[in-house]
């Protein structure tokens, strides 16, 4: 017997009997639904930041067409970012294991020679080699960031965003190439299991039936010296499967909630126990990071300065507890996928603030500003649509009792279906106006 290649180069270094056509087009069909709902859910969060507001709300460095805006972003339902971004990063987690199947899968190809038999196959390999690292790169940046760890150079948002479409355009490329024969070989997969219920047989069909049966190995995926197998390709198939059932139960909790919060092992807890009590929900930025202090934030030191037609105004908490208090049932949800139940938040409207600037009517845009002098997301922008709706406050209570100094004390920006980062705390100015 031949000593076993040891060049990977050599179709016959790689010799697990799993890989083939018919393996990598169920995974590979898997990924074509699933990435392109991960795609979609991802411009849809890029639009649930109005990044064309303001330029606090995107700081994208020349993104040029990249940064096409979709539409204003609705002020509801109050759980529909809650919604599509729970989706994105729970449905982002769950194909881990269907990705590491697909790239495992594939792997003798990207060390194939020659590298270029043509130009055509000079350009799926380049697609290739951009699929794969565009895919490894959004998530793992992906996975980091709804555990909080930054570890990468760099902000996520422009890293992430850029990553998508270059990762996105391989991917169309290779979907498009490559789709037509995923189809036939899960065909025939479906043809031999029709043969075989029509003779009779009893359980799943074996390995050596499967491949007399089907067509070729078209993409020269399969072994050309197999060794033993050890699991069927359907058991691989399953094991997979359960893999990321197994990462769907440990991370839909964070969105989802109820009784499934206990589940979620994979979400993101923030830097600090926010105890219990009304103010005992999820806590990402805490006062101490922010550098925010009880100091800034007494009745004597804080006031709230709001800008607009009837010129600037200053109010302390107390100023604002004589305004017509109202209250709204609202969530917080985060761009890592995570959110609360809804809290009940009682507060001033944004629109009787807009009023008391000096607008006759509450449609009119409003830059917020945080006391936090540093760090991402101290300043956003909302739009008329968003100020004028009648559940968006300035909060000062949540749950009966006083904000905590981590969750926005003396005053925080609480809106419906708004992304978490802009639900700005510890709000020390409010400008009013065409932004």
């Amino acid at each position: 017997m031949r000593d076993r290649p040891r060049l990977p180069s050599s179709p016959a270094f790689w010799r697990s009997p799993l890989r083939g056509t018919r393996f990598t087009a169920v995974l590979g069909l898997v990924l074509l639904g699933g990435i392109t709902v991960l795609f979609v859910t991802g411009l849809v969060s890029y639009a649930a930041y109005n990044p064309d507001l303001s330029p606090v709300n995107d700081t994208t460095p020349d993104k040029g067409l990249l940064g096409f805006y979709l539409f204003d972003w609705p002020a509801g339902p109050s759980w529909l970012y809650r919604l599509t971004q729970g989706t994105h990063v729970t449905l982002g987690v769950t194909l881990v294991p269907v990705l590491l199947a697909k790239l495992w899968s594939v792997v003798p190809k990207l060390f194939a020679l020659p590298p270029a038999r043509s130009l055509a196959h000079a350009l799926e390999r380049l697609s290739l080699l951009l699929l794969v690292g565009g895919g490894l790169f959004e998530f793992t940046t992906g996975v980091l960031n709804i555990q909080l760890e930054y570890v990468f150079p760099g902000s996520f948002y422009p890293l992430h965003f850029y990553g998508a479409w270059v990762f996105m355009s391989a991917f169309v490329v290779h979907a498009a190439l490559k789709t037509p024969a995923a189809v036939r070989a899960v065909r025939s997969m479906r043809a031999v299991g029709s043969v075989g219920a029509a003779r009779g047989d009893s359980g799943v069909a074996d390995e050596a039936g499967l491949a007399s049966a089907c067509p070729a190995d078209e993409a020269g995926l399969a072994s050309t010296r197999p060794a033993e197998p050890t699991i069927s390709r359907r058991g691989a198939l399953r094991l997979v499967g359960a893999s990321s059932l197994l990462l769907f139960l440990t991370t839909v909790g964070q969105s989802l909630g109820g009784p499934l919060r206990r589940t979620a092992l994979l979400a993101p807890h923030g830097g600090a126990d926010p105890g219990g009590g009304p103010n005992g929900f999820q806590i990402n930025k805490t006062a101490a990071y922010a550098g925010i202090t009880g100091a800034e934030t007494s009745a004597d030191a804080w006031r709230l300065v709001v800008t607009g037609p009837a010129g600037t105004i200053r109010l302390g908490r107390a100023d604002l507890l004589r305004l017509p208090q109202h209250s709204s049932s609202l969530p917080i949800a985060c761009v890592e996928g995570w959110s609360t139940a809804d809290q009940w938040w009682r507060g001033v409207r944004l629109r009787d603030l807009a009023a008391l600037a000096g607008y006759d009517t509450a449609a009119v845009d409003l830059l917020v500003e945080s006391l936090q002098r540093h760090g991402a997301f101290r300043r956003a922008a909302l739009r008329a649509n968003q100020v004028s709706d009648p559940r968006s406050l300035l909060a000062l209570y949540v749950n009966g009792e006083p904000l905590s100094l981590d969750h926005g004390f003396p005053a925080r920006i609480i809106v419906p279906a708004l992304p978490g980062v802009h639900n700005t705390k510890w709000v020390a100015r409010l400008t009013f106006g065409d932004l």
